[in-house]
């Protein structure tokens, strides 16, 4: 089999359960017909098919994932005394977070939408116990602070932490913030806990020095419509996302430090449209006129001798996009820092993009780009526009080759070029489109989170209706 027709078939499916999707969503109201339902399970059946008998019948030239589908793994049940029960697990799995690497066995731990944590095996797919009453409201998100430690955060705007070997009970409760608490970050070097939520407050907490009376906490940072918060790996930057579609960065990063608004090093507001050439120029900064192509007359150099904590406000712009708003619902980085990946959906929620800048300052070679900003629009992709008002969060491989996305019913692997090759190795100098490595339709409703392992060729991903599936790429 030629490797051109054996994609005939794949791409012919892929593109028939889109346009069945497509237009599901465009009529939310109206529902599932009954033939629509029958075509989507025939593309799935045949699908899984497809890729099972290809992965026996050709091998590609190139590094790229060959995920067996029958290798997917349903590991989210409701557990009654111990024993798995036959009825489905009712709650959505909002975040998904695999323990660093140790010598001890590997945990992925599954934050639900009603109260519960779960935690599995994911080598022998084992369930290892259930935290029924993490919290008192929806769980958001789970973050390994090291090999035995983690924090969860709720809704009912607690931070928790837990130790792998004592789950009875929490190690602790955190109380500090006013509204529900999205994300948990934290930082290697101070050794403080961030988090965020909906209130607009990020807040850090000194947990090495938890008493009886609480935990030291002190509000950091505050910006209206947070959505998501974001330290790079060497945490010398903060990245804030906002439902308002600006992305707010934090330079040389000082957690120490409280900001207030008449602190902040700088602000400057910039904006990186696509041009229509499919490359990336920005625009001048707030207030300031063009003159000519001095480009250090459009973007000054920081100010100060000491530039902690510097304040960046950007409003990135997504292809198609240029003169709509946008929100910028999920936000992670490169694992080597080189980047950060977006998933946005415009104002009127009708599109979903992903979305990947390069740093400007401080990232690898690359070619040159004038004018010369701090982010640049590199890659770039459609999703399909489902599930709407529920958050999808996607992620890169420990290597950085890859980005895992929530496409519908299932996962995308997406890479730079055909050959996974590394971002250094791929810049564009207009930007360019991802490039889809494989879809894999494995779940009955909404995929929301994607996990890939720290340690193993493995990835995972949750759903709406609670259905957690383990992946094995083969290379």
């Amino acid at each position: 089999m030629s490797r051109i027709n054996s994609g005939r078939l794949g791409v012919f499916l892929d593109v028939l359960g889109r346009a069945t999707l497509r237009k599901t969503a465009q009529r939310p109201t109206l529902g599932w017909s009954a033939a629509s339902r029958i075509l989507v399970i025939f593309c799935r059946m045949l699908s899984k098919g497809f890729y099972c008998l290809l992965s026996f019948m050709y091998k590609p030239e190139c590094k790229c994932p060959r995920v067996h589908v029958n290798a997917c793994v349903t590991l989210a049940q409701k557990y009654v005394n111990g024993r798995a029960s036959q009825q489905p697990v009712p709650a959505a799995s909002f975040a998904l977070c695999i323990s660093p690497p140790a010598q001890s066995r590997s945990v992925l731990t599954v934050a639900c939408e009603q109260t519960e944590v779960l935690l599995f095996d994911p080598i022998s797919s084992r369930h290892i116990k259930t935290l029924t009453e993490a919290h008192e409201d929806c769980v958001n998100n789970i973050r390994f602070l090291d090999n035995r430690l983690f924090a969860t955060c709720s809704d009912d705007t607690t931070i928790a932490l837990w130790d792998l070997r004592k789950l009875n009970s929490k190690v602790c409760s955190l109380h500090g913030h006013a509204s529900w608490v999205k994300n948990i970050e934290y930082d290697t070097n101070t050794r403080l806990l961030v988090t965020s939520g909906f209130d607009g407050n990020v807040i850090t907490w000194d947990t090495n020095r938890f008493t009886e009376d609480g935990c030291p906490h002190k509000k950091f940072f505050h910006t209206r419509y947070l959505m998501r918060m974001r330290l790079t790996p060497d945490c010398s930057k903060m990245l804030i996302s906002t439902s308002s579609g600006y992305l707010l960065i934090l330079h040389d990063l000082d957690l120490t430090q409280s900001l207030e608004v008449g602190s902040y090093r700088m602000l400057r507001a910039r904006r990186t449209p696509l041009s229509s050439d499919g490359g990336t120029s920005a625009s001048r900064s707030a207030g300031t006129p063009r003159q000519g192509n001095d480009s250090s007359k459009i973007h000054p150099p920081r100010e100060g001798l000491s530039p902690r904590n510097s304040l960046e406000v950007l409003t990135p712009e997504i292809p198609g996009e240029r003169d709509r708003g946008n929100c910028i619902t999920s936000l992670q980085l490169h694992p080597k820092g080189w980047a950060t990946l977006i998933r946005c959906s415009s104002n009127m929620d009708d599109q979903e993009w992903t979305c990947v800048y390069e740093f400007q300052e401080g990232a690898p070679t690359r070619p040159l780009v004038s004018p010369r900003c701090s982010l640049r629009l590199t890659h770039y992709i459609e999703e399909a526009n489902v599930g709407r008002g529920y958050i999808k969060e996607l992620c890169f491989s420990p290597d950085g080759r890859l980005i895992c996305s929530p496409y519908g019913y299932g996962v995308r692997l997406l890479a730079f070029d055909e050959n996974c090759g590394e971002l250094v190795d791929c810049l564009p100098v207009q930007t360019s489109c991802l490039r889809e490595i494989r879809s894999i339709y494995s779940h009955s409703d909404v995929v929301l989170t994607t996990k890939f392992s720290p340690t193993h060729c493995q990835l995972a991903s949750g759903c709406l209706s609670g259905r957690v599936a383990l992946y094995q790429p083969k290379f």
